[in-house]
């Protein structure tokens, strides 16, 4: 990404623009890049913050969503934040409830996009062989619709994770977390306005999972975007942002 990564009081991150927040949050395997469409978009109008989650960091026992989740309250008690709208892709928004569950008054509205939090087949129900790099290829590529998406420099980036010893017993740590940490119990509770798009082609977290998400949710409204996978805001980015964009006018003080 263009813009430059801060380095505060333990904290990584990325900030650009002014004006109300916009809070993203990546996913187990994302990256900040994943949101590069969406900052570009809306930093002339918000104040867009990435904070790069510590799911490396961690001690191991607690390696974990409700961690993550501890973690984004103290970030933004750091930042000062308040009435932040939170978006959230994949593990990023099962973060996001999570957190919206503990701490309400700290969140104006909710964006979901290929959220865990009920349902996710992780890489295609199974591990990566950390062997094989074309295995990793066909697992990333299984992340998105058009399989072009997955780049050499993408998929060189999932096979060096994986193949650290450190990171893959963390991921395997906090996707087993995810998973037990199922949501469906809790999302009545949530009653601010969310917004959740959706790849109609999405394989990891498909498409029964935000329709569940749309009925469980009780102020929710679900977009769809076609020929799209796991992570609409880097596949489909005109039409991710149109949505978004829509919803942020709706919900304007």
């Amino acid at each position: 990404m263009d813009h430059a990564l801060k380095e505060e009081k333990g904290f990584s991150y990325i900030e650009a623009g002014e004006g109300e927040t916009l809070l993203l949050l990546h996913g187990l395997m994302g990256a900040l890049s994943n949101w590069e469409d969406v900052v570009n978009e809306f930093s002339p109008h918000y104040r867009v913050i990435l904070p790069i989650l510590p799911i490396y960091d961690m001690p191991l026992l607690t390696t974990g969503v409700r961690s993550l989740s501890k973690f984004l309250h103290k970030f933004i008690k750091f930042k000062k934040l308040s009435n932040v709208i939170l978006l959230g892709n994949s593990l990023g928004g099962h973060v996001g409830l999570i957190y919206v569950l503990a701490h309400p008054g700290y969140v104006k509205a909710l964006v979901l996009t290929g959220s865990s939090g009920l349902y996710e087949n992780a890489f295609g129900g199974s591990f990566p062989k950390r062997e094989s790099i074309d295995f990793v290829r066909e697992k990333v590529q299984f992340t998105f619709y058009d399989p072009a998406i997955a780049t050499d420099e993408l998929v060189n980036d999932v096979f060096q994770t994986i193949n650290d010893r450190h990171k893959v017993i963390r991921i395997l740590a906090m996707a087993k977390s995810a998973i037990r940490h199922n949501m469906n119990k809790d999302l009545r509770k949530i009653t601010m306005p969310v917004c959740l798009i959706w790849g109609r082609d999405d394989k990891i977290t498909p498409p029964e999972v935000a329709v569940e998400f749309n009925e469980l949710l009780p102020n929710s409204e679900l977009h769809w975007i076609d020929k799209c996978g796991h992570a609409p805001m880097m596949e489909r980015p005109v039409e991710f942002n149109q949505y978004l964009g829509e919803f942020l006018n709706k919900i304007k003080k």
